[in-house]
């Protein structure tokens, strides 16, 4: 539950106080405050009554939000188990099945299929997980708890106006412990950004349409900059003494395939890098151990998906053996 508080904020040299929710507020009237909030953006009261009929705080979501796992796995270890033969298998026979419809939003969006399921596959298991939490319960009680009370209560005000919007009703607003929804676990205010009907019948439906879960996660890319005239990059063999410095995704740290070639990086077998006019950022997840990846600008769109460069390595991966 909530922690300790302070009453006030001061800005500084503005003289400005703003109040901070008490201690002592209870789940209830945090939910009314919510409520009046939606109503002044203009969420009516009936979606208000659904959207908040039974809802009580969620101790596992908390548990699950404070709980994430200490122990860090290695990339050798991370790899096989979040892209699994098995999964390699499912990802290239989805790929067969809907190749029709992944053309067309590949062609539409300009982002190549084999990412948009690899995407797919790694966050919900081709649609198979994805969350059986109330979404607007989970969310509000991640805002009341209040470690993130800016970042949720945010969600909560997104997740009302897809309802308002009529794109879900609340019953059927399902998703993660955190709020992520749907088949390609958007968060709310993903959904409104990037979400788009995929078959032409005025629905934006992430939950149970493949068609709109394909064209929404290929608009995310393209919106985020995704440039289907490239891969996402290649793991290599690195020189000794390399500096650390180099590695990163920081802008400053970007060098031409050439620049790297003459700084003694290699392809995996030790073959010289590709002449390609393109430029790319070498990042090595496990340090000065483990595998060493020179990656290019659609990997940093994966990256805006999810600041992880073990999901951006998975999803890479699982996209890589899609043929």
């Amino acid at each position: 539950m909530r922690k300790q508080w302070v009453a006030v904020f001061v800005s500084l040299g503005l003289g400005l106080a703003s109040p901070i929710v008490s201690a002592d507020e209870s789940f209830d009237n945090y939910v009314s405050g919510l409520k009046q909030e939606a109503r002044e953006k203009g969420i009516d009261d009936a979606i208000l009554e659904s959207a908040f009929a039974d809802v009580k705080f969620i101790e596992r979501a908390v548990k699950a939000d404070k709980n994430q796992p200490e122990k860090k796995l290695t990339l050798d270890e991370y790899l096989p188990r979040a892209v699994p033969q098995w999964k390699i298998e499912q990802a290239n026979q989805y790929y067969q099945q809907h190749k029709q419809t992944l053309d067309r939003i590949g062609r539409e969006y300009g982002v190549q299929p084999r990412f948009i399921v690899a995407l797919w596959g790694v966050e919900s298991n081709f649609g198979r997980l994805t969350g059986s939490y109330n979404v607007i319960e989970a969310l509000t009680t991640l805002a009341y708890e209040g470690r993130r009370e800016a970042f949720f209560r945010e969600q909560v005000m997104a997740a009302l106006t897809i309802l308002q919007q009529g794109h879900i009703t609340a019953a059927d607003m399902k998703g993660s412990w955190a709020g992520a929804m749907g088949q390609p676990q958007f968060m709310p205010t993903s959904y409104l950004t990037f979400a788009v009907d995929g078959n032409g019948d005025d629905k934006v439906d992430i939950w149970k349409t493949e068609d709109d879960v394909f064209a929404s996660a290929a608009n995310y890319l393209k919106k985020s900059g995704w440039d289907d005239q490239y891969t996402w990059g290649r793991q290599v063999r690195l020189p000794e003494g390399l500096g650390d410095n180099l590695k990163g995704v920081e802008s400053q740290k970007m060098k031409t395939l050439s620049e790297w070639q003459q700084l003694g990086v290699r392809r995996l077998n030790g073959a010289a890098l590709p002449k390609v006019d393109v430029n790319a950022w070498l990042v090595q997840p496990d340090d000065n151990h483990g595998r060493a990846y020179l990656v290019y600008g659609n990997y940093q769109t994966l990256l805006k998906w999810n600041r992880s460069h073990y999901f951006a390595l998975a999803v890479s991966t699982l996209a890589d053996s899609i043929r």
